[in-house]
């Protein structure tokens, strides 16, 4: 999908942070199909920007219930990374802190929120049917590892 508003993340003065989640439910994950850049049109991990004055974790929930329809319970962080695109003539076009996070559906029903095109939940033996990227594929292979050793809410491991 074309996306005609303006984006201010496009070549930033700093790099900006985000934050996403691998939400694990009955040994699925979630995963999201982009709307718009970076990686319009391919699946994904959902999550997005923090805003002035949010928390990590506020930031996180926040960006699951717009994109997903889910009310979450945040875990731990999953991993720290940095996503950095350049164009053709090697400028920074796009430069993100991520911050992803395992999270729990809390509340809510699985839906394609604002700035995506799809939400599904999908078993993690059939992500290579959704093309994503290498690191969206050992994000999720680490939450799978950190699902087990969790115990919170007695509902564990989901």
């Amino acid at each position: 999908m074309n996306d005609t508003r303006e984006d201010r993340r496009q070549y930033p003065e700093r790099p900006i942070v985000g934050v996403g989640a691998v939400i694990v439910e009955n040994g699925k994950v979630v995963l999201v199909k982009r709307r718009y850049e970076p990686l319009a049109g391919r699946w994904s991990l959902p999550g997005g920007t923090l805003e002035l004055g949010e928390t990590l974790e506020e930031g996180v929930a926040r960006e699951m219930r717009e994109e997903t329809g889910l009310e979450v319970e945040v875990g731990p962080v999953i991993e720290v990374f940095d996503r950095i695109i350049t164009d053709d003539t090697h400028r920074i076009r796009y430069h993100f802190v991520l911050v992803d996070y395992l999270c729990w559906p809390a509340n809510g029903s699985l839906q394609a929120g604002s700035d995506v095109d799809d939400a599904v939940l999908v078993d993690p033996a059939l992500l290579e049917e959704f093309d994503i990227t290498p690191k969206a594929q050992s994000v999720i292979a680490r939450a799978f590892e950190l699902n087990r050793q969790a115990a919170p809410s007695g509902q564990r491991p989901r």
